[in-house]
């Protein structure tokens, strides 16, 4: 036996253990799930409509309470978390959806540092006010998306695929170790869809994030996962 023969797989950032959920009315969503994602990894979820992809994605942040099983986030079951525990667990995940849902009035800079406000707890972030080192840093994750020169301009007038890649930047303004991406080209044209996956593949790949993403596209879960999960 060999020295490599001891060395342990690094644990899973994510990993859902039988994960089930049964609404009050009886329908079942999900019955006993499960999947693995490690950091550095773009894992793809595919399904079709009413499969329970956005439902799993609603239990792994706990919008939802899952009625059996276990979701554990770096180490962590979520499922035993609640009150102010769940809330600070909730900084490691990070979520962006279908439609990028920015503050169309504000500046494409201060959508990105809104990401950050889960940190700050204070009278002056409650009235909506920035922290200066978190619009400094959203400047960095505007490079890190591609968009700087745009961090001045209005969020309203954004392209779609502009907008959503402002979301992502948003998203890394939390500090997630975790990513959750639901449906996130799904109103997306050709081009900016391959921009928006490609972003997700490099943050995997380069940053280091756990990355789940849920599709419908085949071919996008085929050219861009490092592994795919049906649903």
């Amino acid at each position: 036996m060999t020295v490599l023969d001891h060395v342990q797989p690094p644990a899973p950032l994510l990993a859902v253990r039988e994960l089930s959920l049964r609404y009050a009315t009886g329908k079942l969503a999900l019955a006993d799930f499960g999947l693995e994602v490690h950091a550095g990894e773009l894992l793809v979820v595919l399904g079709g409509n009413g499969s329970g992809k956005t439902t799993l994605l609603r239990c792994i942040t706990r919008a939802l309470t899952p009625s059996a099983g276990q979701v554990w986030v770096n180490g962590v079951d979520m499922c035993r978390l609640s009150g102010e525990g769940l809330r600070r667990k909730r900084l490691d995940i990070a979520t962006i959806g279908q439609q990028p849902c920015l503050v169309r009035r504000r500046s494409v800079l201060a959508n990105v540092a809104l990401g950050s406000l889960g940190r700050h707890q204070t009278f002056w972030t409650a009235l909506g006010g920035l922290p200066a080192n978190e619009l400094a840093l959203a400047r960095e994750y505007l490079a890190e998306v591609g968009l700087v020169e745009l961090a001045h301009q209005r969020a309203g007038t954004l392209s779609g695929g502009q907008a959503q890649r402002v979301a992502i930047a948003r998203a890394l303004a939390q500090r997630p170790k975790l990513l959750l991406a639901d449906e996130p080209v799904a109103s997306l044209d050709p081009e900016a869809t391959h921009e928006v996956m490609r972003l997700l593949r490099r943050l995997a790949h380069e940053d280091g994030l756990a990355v789940l993403c849920v599709l419908h596209q085949v071919d996008l879960a085929l050219g861009y996962a490092d592994r795919v999960v049906g649903m």
